[in-house]
């Protein structure tokens, strides 16, 4: 019985997929034959267009040969050849105002007499062209045309040309030559395929490069002998040049274009009174997309009646097993977010024991940092306590005595000792607790200053000239305590680093642009090996002698000023040693007034 069913089954897909595929099929041709139409309409529209342009552009210049023909300099140059220079300055006046690509005139024998190009290296003067059809018409019925390539100056051209006639008798025909370039480069940038073929069906004008100077089928030897006899397309082997469509006499309806792989629709027009025969070519890409596009769409409609027939059968089962899958799959999602729930209580809690960890070495640095300027510490407190004590004891002298006024001032400049000792101690408590990091306007002079006050006694004692440039106040969004534990950490290295050379100095600098602050300290010491320079803000990495420090200071330097946006880098300095640079952004506030 399943057996059975599953055999009616295949039948039927069968049948189903045969009949949507002939659909398909059928909805292919049929699309492929209405775009075809409607594209040859379109393209007839289109040559219409062409055509009409085309015969504008001649006919602007229908006219002029009737009128140079009639200017007496002209005449005077066909009677006389005394004349030639005034007709020539003429018709080089005439070509320039005109626009035409050449204009001559020639004796009742073809001789050309003068020219607008009289003063050029192709020079019509003097050249006979009564083997021209256009000069023949024109003796015989008063006008002609012809296009030909100029057997002078190699290049193609209409020629239009009139009859000269004084008192009733024929003294000359005068010729304008117009030249095409500009349709043909208007052809090569246009939508379709434009070609302009000859009575002879020889293309002489073409926006397709390969089709130009072929014919579009096999020339007769009649042709080919009236065509070597006016030197029509003089410089051209046109009885070797392959022919366009091959034998017969019609155009195709589509064909492959040389140089595209491409299907072109094509569609031709003629153009009177030359016998021309204007040809268009478009490209079937479209159609056959579209026709593609609806054959897809007919066989997905049959796929999908084929698809809601098997679904309506087999509804039942397939909403029991969405249902069972639905139930494991809210189990696993509720595996799954507890899961994650724990994963991201576990790395809150790594965060927050990172966290501490990292603020528990930013202390330990400011620990060792005093640690390592104990002895300024104690000279900062010492020296004033030592000079307390002898003020006081003077004071008391000088109160045993009764001389009160002395004993005042006495007191007055023990306060004063008292009052640097409390500014130390109360700078030392500020720098040494631990400060939650909260961002606050800074100022990064007095940063700096307070730095200094405390690396002044050791840079005094071991003789380095510790420089401060001034600058203008800068101010920006950190921590104040935590940007002078940088400075410090800054300073101490640059001691530490001139300990063992001549005439050791320490600059610091601060330089504001760009919205950045940049705090610079600069030191004439031997500086850091090439080899160890991308290892200098590697954790526990330190280049000093065993207990002389972690190796924690830079790169607990670089973390600070990171969560404040900032940069801390390390370059050579131009006359030697080390140049640290700590780059923040400026205060929002500041910014703005800068801008």
């Amino acid at each position: 019985m399943i057996g059975h069913r599953l055999g009616n089954r295949g039948l039927i897909l069968a049948f189903v997929t045969l009949v949507t595929a002939a659909a398909a099929i059928a909805a292919w041709f049929a699309a492929v034959e209405a775009g075809s139409r409607a594209a040859e309409t379109a393209l007839d529209d289109e040559l219409q267009v062409i055509a009409s342009s085309l015969e504008s552009e001649i006919e602007r210049f229908r006219y002029l040969p009737a009128v140079i023909g009639r200017d007496g300099r002209v005449v005077a140059a066909l009677v006389s050849d005394d004349n030639a220079a005034a007709a020539n300055r003429y018709l080089e006046e005439v070509r320039t105002d005109s626009g035409a690509d050449e204009l001559y005139v020639m004796t009742p024998d073809g001789l050309t007499v003068a020219a607008s190009n009289h003063a050029e290296p192709t020079s019509f003067v003097g050249r006979n062209y009564r083997f021209r059809p256009y000069f023949q018409d024109a003796v015989e019925r008063g006008e002609g045309r012809f296009y030909a390539v100029g057997v002078t100056t190699g290049r193609p051209g209409y020629f239009l040309s009139s009859a000269i006639r004084l008192d009733g008798r024929l003294v000359g025909v005068a010729v304008v030559k117009i030249g095409m370039e500009r349709i043909e480069t208007a052809w090569r940038n246009s939508s379709i395929f434009a070609a302009l073929a000859d009575a002879d069906g020889v293309v002489f004008l073409s926006g397709h490069e390969p089709w130009k100077y072929r014919p579009l089928h096999a020339l007769e030897d009649t042709a080919l002998n009236d065509i070597a006899r006016t030197r029509k397309y003089d410089g051209v082997e046109l009885a070797t040049a392959e022919p366009i469509f091959g034998p017969g006499t019609g155009l195709p309806r589509d064909t492959v274009i040389d140089g595209s792989d491409q299907n072109h629709l094509l569609r031709s027009a003629r153009i009177e009174p030359e016998n021309w025969r204007l040809i268009g070519a478009r490209s079937m890409a479209s159609i056959y997309s579209n026709a593609l596009l609806l054959a897809g769409i007919t066989a997905l409609v049959g796929m999908l009646a084929c698809s809601v027939g098997f679904y309506l059968h087999q509804r039942r089962l397939l909403i029991r097993t969405k249902l069972d899958e639905h139930d494991r799959l809210e189990r696993r999602v509720i595996e799954r977010t507890a899961e994650l729930n724990r994963e991201i209580d576990e790395r809150r809690h790594a965060e927050e024991e990172l966290r501490a960890a990292q603020d528990t070495l930013i202390q330990t640095a400011k620990l060792a940092a005093l640690g390592r300027m104990s002895a300024a510490i104690v000279h900062e407190v010492s020296q004033p306590l030592s000079a307390l004590e002898n003020t006081l004891a003077t004071a008391g002298v000088l109160a045993g005595r009764g001389d009160a006024t002395a004993a005042g001032a006495k007191m007055s400049a023990a306060r004063d000792l008292a009052g640097r000792i409390q500014r130390t101690v109360k700078h030392l408590r500020a720098f040494a607790r631990k400060e939650p990091g909260t961002r606050e306007p800074v100022s990064l002079e007095r940063s700096i200053q307070a730095a200094v006050e405390l690396t002044r006694h050791r840079a005094e004692q071991e003789g380095v000239a510790l420089e401060v440039v001034a600058a203008p106040p800068a101010t920006v969004m950190a921590n104040a305590v935590r940007i002078e534990q940088v400075v410090l950490n800054l300073i101490v290295n640059a001691l530490d680093a001139v300990a063992d050379v001549e005439n050791p100095a320490v600059t610091i600098s601060v330089e504001q642009g760009g919205g950045n602050v940049a705090i610079r300290v600069a030191d004439n010491g031997p500086g850091i090996p090439a080899d160890l320079v991308g290892r200098i803000a590697e954790p526990f990495f330190t280049t000093k002698q065993t207990g002389e420090g972690l190796g924690l200071g830079l790169s607990i330097s670089r973390a600070i000023i990171g969560e404040f946006g900032g940069s801390l880098t390390f370059a050579p300095g131009e006359k030697g040693g080390s140049v640290f640079t700590v780059s923040l952004p400026v205060a929002a506030p500041m910014r703005e007034a800068a801008e």
